[in-house]
């Protein structure tokens, strides 16, 4: 499957250990030697309506993702302290 990179941005990315949506790819990087895509990016989420900045941006290597499929990305990587300390409150 060939795949743009303008077509990654916007892709819902879940986590398949616990089915927790990351967020939407805001980024990528990539390797310019190589001609390589390295990692995916979600920006951080805002907080207090951006007044505060943003949380840490969340970096997904690219051995980390497991399917793209037409609208999601499945990952297979541990979510970041602050997302799994807001869903143990909700828990």
């Amino acid at each position: 499957m060939l795949c743009r990179i303008d077509e990654l941005k916007n892709k819902q990315v879940v986590c398949v250990k616990d089915g927790y949506v990351l967020g939407f790819v805001s980024d990528v990087q990539l390797d310019t030697e190589n001609g390589k895509l390295t990692a995916i990016v979600i920006f951080g989420r805002f907080r207090v309506f951006g007044l505060f900045g943003r949380e840490e941006d969340i970096i997904i290597p690219w051995e980390e993702i497991n399917v793209i499929g037409p609208e999601t990305i499945l990952v297979s990587t541990e979510p970041p302290e602050y997302l799994s300390e807001k869903r143990k409150r909700i828990i």
